[in-house]
């Protein structure tokens, strides 16, 4: 091309979008605890011994003091004394067996017991795209 040409410039032209965001309050969440309480029975087992004590003469002479025994869940234990004789021995007179139960009984026991439950009132304009989901309990909108 020369300097004498004429050039025609044709311009282009395009548009461009530009996206931003902002922060926008949608509404608002007011969230309470209260703390309910009622009584309960629980049922408890309690056990206890009771002890059964019997006396049983026995009177029988003995050469040495005879030392406390168990037969099955009874305690023996023997009580001696001396008897003057022409010699001196030794002579269980009685035995004292203890017998031990035990016991398991069911009682209701009166206990006390907490729950909280959860209020969430909601005000503004919410329109459910807020995110905040639905969890908990007594939830009233």
């Amino acid at each position: 091309m020369t300097e004498e040409q004429d050039v025609a410039v044709i311009p282009l032209v395009e548009e461009r979008m530009f996206v931003t965001k902002r922060e926008v309050e949608a509404g608002r969440l007011r969230v309470r605890v209260s703390v309910e309480e009622h009584e309960s029975d629980v049922p408890v087992e309690l056990s206890h011994d009771e002890v059964e004590i019997e006396r049983v003469p026995v009177n029988k002479a003995v050469s040495q003091l005879p030392s406390v025994r168990l037969e099955g869940s009874t305690t023996i234990i023997p009580v001696v004394e001396e008897v003057v004789v022409v010699e001196k021995r030794l002579v269980v007179v009685e035995e004292i067996h203890v017998r031990r139960k035990s016991t398991t009984e069911t009682r209701r026991i009166p206990v006390t017991v907490k729950s909280e439950q959860v209020h969430i009132e909601r005000s503004g304009d919410a329109g459910g795209a807020d995110g905040v989901g639905h969890a908990g309990t007594g939830e009233s909108a």
